[in-house]
Parts: C-alpha cells; structure tokens; sequence
C-alpha cells in the first residue's frame, strides 16, 4: 500500500533564483549545486518563461516578472534569421548550434503563444513574443517529429489567431494519421513505441477540438489518453513510463528512470480535458500526478527537497537521481501552481 506524504501547501522558490542568472536558467545541476560547464537551454529557458508566468500569475511579485523579461530575452536571442532556434549555449554565452531540435522548436511555439495569451504578460513584453511567433510559424510546414507538431498545435492555440487555424487543422490531421497507423485492438496510441513527453499528443488534440471543434480530434484525444492512463496508473498511482527502455508495443513497460516532466505534462493534460468536458475525472487524476513528486509513488520518496525547494531529477531504481536540473524544477513548480487550482 503506497504512504500518502503530507507536504506543505506552499511553493519554496529559492532553487528558482539558485539557478538562474543574468543570462537564463542553467540546463543542469550536480547534487544540489548549479553546475555551468553545462550551460544553458532554450528548451529549458522557454518553460521557464512558462513557470514565470504561472508564477507572477499566481502571486504578483515583481521578482516573477524580472523573470519573465529574462527569460524571454533568452528566447529572442535564439531566435535564427530563418525563425528556428538556437537551443545549447555554453556557459560563457557562446551558442553552440545554428539550429536545434523540432522539440526545442515546438516548446518555443508553446511558451511563446501560453505567455502572450496570458493577461499579466506586460504589453512591451507582449509585442516580442508576437514577433517572434510570427517570424517562426511558417517553420511549422516543415516538422516531422510528433512532439514538435503537438507542442505547435499548444502554442499556436494559445495565440488565438485565425491564421493559425489552417497551421492547427493541418498538423492535428496528420496527428490523427499516425494514430490510425498504430491503432490496434490492445494499442490506441499515436506510434508503436511509448516514450517521452506523451501526454503532449492526446493534450494537443484536445487544443485543436477546443480551436476548431472538430470532433474528431476530441474522439482521439479521449481515447489516447485512457490509453496512457491505462499504462502510466496502477493501484490509482501515477507510474510514468521509465526512460531506461520505454515501452514497446508487445514488450513489458520499462519501471525506471521516470522523470518528472512526465508528470507535469500529465497534469496539464489533464487539466486541458477537464476545462473542456467538464469531467471532474480528469481533475482528480491531474491531482494524482502531481503527487508523485510529493511521495505518492512506488518508491516512497518525495522528490522536493526540502533544503532549498528544488526538485530531484527523478526516479530510478535504487531511489533518487540526486541531481536536480531545471527541466525537473520546472516541471514541478508548474505542476505545483495547475494541480491546486
């Protein structure tokens, strides 16, 4: 029988400021010191635009809106004269890359259209975001990988625009395409393989239900999702897909490493059903996602850390991976703020 572990109800935010500086939010940690031979990310300097919304959002401080101006200054500089993004930079601000991955791209598109589209993001701040939007949209034609376009179909959803629209329907259909490909009796999922980030795909077609109700996309969105539910739970607990082999169709799911943005992710997609069917369901298992980083998992562990508030970088077999890197902090700190609403 899993402990429930009760924490408190209350965000300590000093690894935040631990591991950002003036540049952005380094990409890694070693134990629980910020570690600068591995730089920086715009994969994890876009989320971080998130997580600083969410926070200024939250509790209107201005130390949250510095953040925001930082971070979205890490993605302006990024930005590539062909409206692609720089993604690793080193330490000494030297960008090590012309172009980085599609899933950089498409969490660029995410943070990009979920900040502009929130009413506490300043206007000057507003108006660059927008910029960079529309000088990267027309890279969207080009994206091969799922996640990229499932992350596309978020931001440009959150943009709200009617141009983005024919982006939506275009991407989402060939989503769907996939999923027809795959689908069989005992497999509704969009590839043979489950792997990483795989909420996103059920979460971006409940965005396109929600911009161009088409019901398909709904149809899809629901059945994918108790799909994953369906290998991700057990006993009611939220069990993510191990990165240390994934899950292959036909083969025995992969326990560890299970990473945090799995969780977070979940939530959000979670929460994303909830808002639009109304289903009180979704929001109890978006709870139960979150609380595996508070213990309720099948290690028995919380992974906040209680020193300085920052997050473990997930779990593996003998217990934490005792680094803690930004893509786990802000993972849980989104989590956080979405599952206590």
């Amino acid at each position: 029988m899993i402990r429930w572990y009760n924490e408190k109800n209350k965000l300590d935010d000093r690894y935040i400021f631990l591991l950002t500086d003036d540049t952005g939010i380094l990409q890694h940690s070693k134990y629980g010191v910020p570690d600068p031979r591995h730089g920086y990310t715009t994969d994890d300097n876009a989320r971080a635009l998130i997580m600083a919304i969410v926070l200024y959002e939250k509790y209107r401080k201005k130390k949250y809106l510095d953040l925001v101006y930082r971070y979205s200054s890490f993605v302006l500089n990024a930005l590539n004269d062909r409206g692609r993004f720089k993604n690793f930079m080193s330490y000494d601000r030297k960008w090590l890359e012309e172009e980085g991955s599609e899933d950089c791209f498409g969490r660029c598109l995410w943070a990009l259209g979920y900040a502009f589209s929130n009413k506490y993001t300043p206007v000057g701040v507003k108006s660059t975001l927008a910029y960079i939007f529309k000088k990267a949209l027309p890279n969207v034609n080009s994206l091969t990988y799922l996640r990229a376009k499932a992350y596309s179909i978020i931001g440009i959803d959150y943009m709200g625009d009617e141009e983005g629209k024919k982006y939506i329907v275009d991407i989402a259909d060939s989503l769907c395409n996939e999923y027809y490909k795959s689908k069989s009796d005992r497999w509704s999922w969009f590839e043979n393989t489950i792997t990483y980030s795989n909420s996103v795909l059920p979460w971006s077609l409940f965005k396109a239900y929600r911009s161009t109700g088409n019901e398909k996309y709904l149809d899809i969105a629901k059945e994918s999702l108790d799909f994953l539910e369906s290998v991700t739970f057990e006993n009611g607990v939220f069990k993510p897909v191990g990165c240390n082999g994934w899950l292959i169709k036909g083969e025995r799911c992969a326990e560890f490493d299970q990473q945090p943005v799995e969780a977070c992710e979940t939530v959000l997609t979670y929460m994303e059903a909830y808002l639009i069917t109304g289903n009180s369901k979704y929001k109890k298992m978006a709870k139960r996602c979150h609380e595996w980083y508070e213990g309720v998992n099948f290690n028995r562990v919380s992974l906040v850390d209680r020193e300085n508030g920052g997050c473990f970088d997930g779990l593996t077999d003998k217990g934490y991976n005792w680094n803690k890197g930004s893509e786990s902090l802000i993972s849980y700190v989104i989590s956080f703020i979405n599952s206590k609403e």
